[in-house]
């Protein structure tokens, strides 16, 4: 890896952003929401309350296809950008493998979740460790009895998409994620492991 993760992370958390009267935020060439994560904890407890077990499995897989959807589209937008292009294209000397880690860097600068890619065979498997996330937080009002760590599991398998899909927007849906470990349930870190499908 040519990524000197912590510089990249420090770097790209200096950048200044901020809402617009909606909470939108035009940055990175992408347009997301400043919303709280007890938010968007609440969104998927009330979802996972009402479903039950009986449509658990579906609403499961309804938050992992949004978040893979959603971490698909922006990932794009985000490594296309001029402030990727900027802080992190300097670092790039193996692509698409510095992309990767650079785009999991700005995922960590920007306070979604403390990622790192632990390991990597390129084109086939990833493992990446999650210290924080805010999902984590859900098993304060939630007790779940499997890891629920849906947006980090699907952007997860987005950015292998992106990384060794075929090229945008026909690569998506190439990797699946699966959580292994999460701290919503006790674990001290989170850890995912994406392969082909």
């Amino acid at each position: 890896m040519s990524i000197d993760r912590i510089t990249a992370i420090k770097q790209l958390s200096r950048i200044k952003v901020r809402g617009d009267e909606d909470g939108l935020i035009d940055a990175f060439g992408v347009l997301v929401n400043f919303l709280p994560a007890n938010f968007w904890n609440s969104f998927t407890e009330k979802l996972l309350k009402s479903a039950g077990k009986t449509h658990y499995r579906e609403v499961e897989a309804g938050l992992y296809r949004a978040a893979n959807e959603c971490g698909y589209h922006t990932g794009w937008g985000i490594i296309n950008s001029e402030e990727f292009k900027s802080i992190i294209g300097p670092m790039i000397e193996k692509m698409p493998e510095d992309v990767l880690h650079g785009a999991f860097a700005v995922l960590t600068a920007w306070g979604w979740a403390e990622t790192e890619i632990t390991e990597l065979i390129p084109g086939e498997r990833m493992t990446v460790r999650v210290k924080k996330y805010y999902e984590s937080e859900i098993m304060e009002t939630y007790k779940l009895e499997q890891p629920g760590a849906f947006m980090v599991t699907g952007i997860c398998a987005a950015f292998m998409d992106l990384a060794y899909g075929s090229p945008y927007p026909e690569g998506l849906g190439t990797f699946k994620c699966e959580q292994r470990k999460g701290i919503e349930i006790g674990d001290p870190f989170g850890e995912f492991i994406v392969t082909r499908k």
